[in-house]
């Protein structure tokens, strides 16, 4: 069963520079993240997400054959039924924007969807150590929320 934590930070670059953290501690085989979407309150209140796509050999061919197949659905429906259709995949869009929207301007979220739990918690941990944050919706046990959110409140080591 996939895992979802959901952080904030006060800084509108922050989510992106954790988000690059976790994608360097999965290309060390420490976490198997299904997604991992960033999304900025700007100073005016808009809410951009930004969605990582991963181009390995299998994701290049995945993503082109969904870029093909959108192609061919927006040309033969409604763009807003296709595009309804299309965003069922990974972590909901609609709740990523609804939940960004309660945040202040100038701000970003970092939502991360993993497959299984980190093969080695405590070096996971470590890396986010006084990243900063808070934990706002997570699937977690009460302890591992606990142990993440004292990572990311911990001053940097």
């Amino acid at each position: 069963m996939s895992t979802l934590v959901v952080v904030g930070y006060d800084d509108p670059h922050k989510a992106e520079e954790v988000r690059f953290k976790l994608r360097k501690l999965q290309s060390e085989y420490l976490l198997d993240l299904e997604d991992a979407v960033v999304a900025i309150k700007d100073e005016k209140g808009k809410v951009k997400l930004h969605q990582a796509v991963n181009l390995t050999a299998d994701g290049a061919v995945s993503y082109g054959f969904l870029g093909s197949l959108a192609g061919l659905i927006f040309q033969n429906a409604a763009a807003g039924a296709a595009s309804g259709a299309l965003t069922d995949v990974g972590i909901n869009e609609h709740f990523m924007k609804e939940l960004s929207a309660t945040l202040s301007p100038c701000s970003s979220t970092l939502f991360v969807l993993l497959r299984r739990p980190s093969s080695d918690r405590e070096r996971v941990l470590e890396e986010l150590q006084g990243t900063g944050g808070r934990i706002l919706k997570t699937s977690l046990s009460h302890e591992d929320e606990a142990k993440l959110q004292a990572a990311l409140s911990a001053p940097r080591s």
